[in-house]
């Protein structure tokens, strides 16, 4: 009953031969966004440190907007979650802005250097070198965050990187408390971290991981964002003394960095993905994000169906259905734009969806294996997610990462930064999965300077009575929980309450729906295995970030997720 990748391009064929006017998501003009005129008047933050959120209001009553402040919670997440982002990372920004109402979307994913050569992630047997893509320096891409951020903040800030760096450094410099989440981490990655002379250095002070209690300091870090306060991100990192020590680390260490490399990197802003749904206008991520085109997918096969009206076995059923069929896509189609010529027209148009709706059967599982596949792995999570909304309207939804926990463990000598693992998100072998047990394609082979996929999904759900703006880390499953945050909000729920919300998650291989204890209930579970489905406990969610905006009332409602007793939604 699916259609087959040669239906798929026959569909893609018509599509662009019909003469068809589609919009440039292919579906109907959504809804209107928020009203210009109108301004909340307070600004919510939810990010999943305190430290962070509190940095961003400190940006915000020095005159900062949100986009200011988004710098400020990204650079401070860098010091007190390096587990999860940083600026060895990247990120990507789905943002509104208050005045002229619109909509954009920053890409500073991290990109392969030139000399990335294939070859150096295989075992002499050909099999995938696990090690080289995730640790050490092979495993690293160039670094997105620090041009991002002055991206961010030079077109849509009002304030100097000086001023909305100025927490991160602090805090770096004079130290802080780390979470049980970072202290863990580092303890479950210290053999790793010994590999390296810096990365010891940094994260295993006197040779063990932090107490718990005890004050962590990163002055080195603290240095590194001071010379981009001070230079900008092109001279004070790209460029010059931090350039040379970065360079220096990766090549003394077995990479293949070059000054060229930094040089030539550039944050980019391109057009966001918007798809209407029940009236609300949901702005979220391109390529080389999956998952916008992945929610846009999910929508618009969902769309067809009056889901208030089943019960919950009924309604789950067409959901993971929907998820089966756009993560089928994300594996086949998807990758760098300025690389890769995606048939985006096919995967969001309404015409395309209603093909694959007619494939779902109404009482039945379609099973994955009707498609050539692998084993993979279960899905992971070592990302962050932080949302915004100011007192103007300005909203920032930002993801960002290192990828795996604590990226490559490779720290560059006197630098501070934490680098990535980001290369193991190319398909560095055809049809081999990922860390997170995605598949890839040729459309996502690594080639010097392109941008490897990534399922960050930072989201906007823009309605006449209601707004929001969304995220989750997660890996693959960044897409799903958005997805799901997204109908939660839709169907009236608070930012706790979304936050809160039990998850399932179904990624078309392997063909198992994941799912977090207490999401379904006993009836649920058993018609779903009725029906073909596996069920497959699953733990570690999370951490999902919401910041809500109700227009009746012009008030703000911020969430952080439960399952991260640091984070912190607060509105002020």
């Amino acid at each position: 009953m699916n259609i087959s990748l040669h239906g798929r391009a026959l569909l893609l064929g018509l599509l662009l031969t019909s003469g068809a006017a589609l919009a440039a998501d292919g579906a109907p003009r959504p809804a209107a966004g928020v009203a210009e005129a109108q301004r909340p008047g307070h600004a919510g933050i939810a990010s999943a440190n305190f430290l962070a959120t509190n940095a961003g209001f400190e940006v915000l009553a020095k005159g900062g907007n949100a986009f200011d402040a988004a710098v400020a919670v990204a650079s401070t997440l860098s010091v007190v979650e390096p587990e999860s982002s940083g600026i060895g990372g990247g990120f990507m920004a789905t943002l509104h802005t208050a005045r002229g109402d619109r909509d954009a979307f920053i890409d500073a994913r991290e990109t392969a250097p030139m000399a990335v050569n294939p070859k150096d992630y295989l075992n002499p047997d050909g099999t995938p070198n696990r090690d080289a893509a995730l640790k050490g320096p092979l495993s690293a891409g160039i670094p997105g965050e620090p041009a991002g951020l002055e991206l961010l903040a030079k077109r849509y800030g009002r304030l100097p990187l000086s001023v909305s760096l100025a927490p991160a450094i602090r805090i770096a410099r004079d130290g802080f408390k780390p979470d049980p989440r970072l202290l863990g981490a580092i303890r479950d990655e210290q053999k790793n971290l010994e590999r390296w002379p810096a990365s010891a250095g940094k994260f295993l002070p006197g040779g063990k991981p932090p107490a718990e209690g005890e004050v962590w300091r990163d002055p080195d870090q603290a240095r590194t964002w001071e010379s981009i306060a001070q230079k900008g991100a092109d001279a004070g990192f790209y460029h010059g003394e931090v350039a040379q020590k970065l360079v220096d680390a990766v090549r003394a260490a077995g990479g293949n960095w070059t000054l060229q490399d930094l040089a030539d990197y550039r944050a980019r802003e391109r057009a966001p993905i918007v798809v209407d749904y029940q009236g609300y206008k949901i702005v979220t991520a391109p390529p080389p994000s999956s998952g916008g085109v992945a929610i846009a997918e999910i929508l618009n096969i969902l769309r067809g169906y009056d889901l208030a009206k089943m019960d919950q076995a009924r309604r789950m059923h067409y959901v993971i259905e929907a998820m089966r069929r756009a993560f089928r896509d994300h594996n086949d189609y998807l990758g760098d734009p300025d690389f890769v010529k995606m048939p985006l027209d096919m995967l969001l148009s309404p015409y395309y969806a209603d093909g694959l709706r007619q494939s779902i059967l109404p009482d039945r599982a379609t099973p994955s294996s009707m498609l050539p596949h692998e084993s993979a792995r279960d899905p992971g999570m070592h990302t962050t997610h932080f949302s915004i909304i100011d007192k103007n309207g300005n909203m920032v939804a930002i993801t960002s990462t290192v990828n795996y926990v604590l990226g490559s463990t490779f720290v560059a000598t006197g630098t501070g930064v934490l680098l990535n693992d980001e290369m193991d998100d190319f398909a560095l072998v055809p049809d081999q999965p990922n860390v997170y047990g995605l598949l890839g394609s040729k459309a996502n082979a690594p080639e010097g300077g392109k941008r490897m996929l990534s399922s960050m999904s930072p989201s906007l759900v823009l309605g006449k009575d209601r707004s929001a703006v969304i995220g989750s880390p997660g890996g693959s499953t960044i897409i799903t929980q958005v997805l799901e945050g997204i109908l939660h909000f839709i169907d009236g729920d608070s930012a706790q309450q979304i936050t809160a919300a039990r998850r399932f998650h179904h990624q078309f291989l392997p063909d198992v729906v994941y799912v977090e204890d207490g999401v379904f209930d006993a009836a649920t579970s058993a018609q779903l295995q009725k029906m073909g489905y596996t069920l497959k406990p699953r733990e570690g969610w999370g951490f999902m970030n919401v910041v809500t905006w109700d227009h009746k009332t012009n008030t703000l409602d911020a969430a952080s997720d439960p399952r991260r007793p640091s984070g912190l939604g607060k509105v002020e």
